[in-house]
């Protein structure tokens, strides 16, 4: 006696593909994801698509007080715009006081970041072109610096009053010891003003408009290269109520002069953004 096989085919078991999922079971997945993974999913088929558009998916990207944002960067904003919309138009560079203060999104984490121009900062002696200068450069976002030739009192002094969702944010001089140009299409620096820097100490301090205080002091150096310096961190417990920061940079021994840098602009990040934007810890 032997075995026997029945000669009858099986049944095959129903193939299922993406295409298949409903949209709505696609869209709470896209709510775990980061935005840069959900704008690739929703080149799949239509069903991603769909569901990448959805306003929760959105929203829960966004940060709590995004309305509250809204109404402190745009004078008009267009209300016909869904949730996707909103955050792709806070991703942009959104220019606030006359250009001199930049505010965005990171488009893969939704944080906020914050950037102040030399020319939105209190610079001693920036009226005296026998000290500072501002000079063209495609090296910054706001397309100038503010040059250093030589000064006894170095004071750079700023202030920002914004409405930043609740979270740690740290603040960060972007600063180059000698000054960049370009010479037959290639990149090079003269440092023969950079002196100065070595001897003492900058220092950084900050307030906060609920009573925070951090200070904190470091050399410069480096020459031909920009750097972000870590002037201190500050914490925002409500993101519906604007919170003011004030913060200098000061090398005030007037034993010696100090010179030959650029200053950029001093930015707010996320702190949880040095662990990740490994041109933050150059300082």
């Amino acid at each position: 006696m032997g075995l026997r096989f029945s000669s009858q085919p099986s049944e095959s078991a129903p193939k299922y593909g993406l295409g298949e999922l409903p949209e709505s079971c696609v869209a709470e997945i896209m709510t775990y994801m980061n935005p840069p993974e959900i704008c690739k999913l929703a080149t799949l088929n239509r069903a991603f698509r769909g569901a990448s558009s959805a306003d929760f998916v959105w929203e829960s990207k966004l940060p709590s007080n995004y309305s509250v944002l809204l109404r402190r960067i745009f004078d008009d904003f267009p209300s016909h715009l869904g949730k996707r919309g909103i955050y792709a138009r806070l991703c942009r560079l959104n220019s606030l006081d006359d250009g001199t203060k930049k505010v965005w999104l990171d488009r893969s984490t939704g944080k906020l970041c914050l950037c102040v121009s030399a020319k939105g900062l209190s610079i001693t002696g920036i009226d005296d072109r026998r000290y500072w200068n501002h000079i063209p450069t495609e090296e910054s976002r706001f397309n100038s610096v503010a040059y250093l030739q030589q000064i006894w009192w170095f004071e750079v002094d700023g202030d920002v009053e914004f409405p930043f969702p609740a979270g740690r944010y740290s603040i960060f001089y972007r600063i180059h010891l000698g000054r960049a140009s370009k010479r037959f299409g290639r990149r090079v620096c003269n440092t023969e003003h950079v002196h100065g820097w070595d001897v003492k100490p900058v220092r950084f301090q900050l307030w906060t408009s609920d009573g925070q205080y951090v200070t904190s002091q470091c050399f410069l150096n480096g020459p031909g290269k920009w750097a972000f310096y870590h002037a201190g961190d500050f914490v925002v417990e409500n993101g519906n109520a604007s919170t003011k920061v004030k913060f200098s940079m000061t090398q005030i021994d007037c034993t010696h002069t100090k010179g030959g840098l650029c200053l950029d602009s001093v930015l707010i990040y996320p702190s949880e953004f040095r662990k990740v934007k490994a041109f933050l810890n150059s300082s």
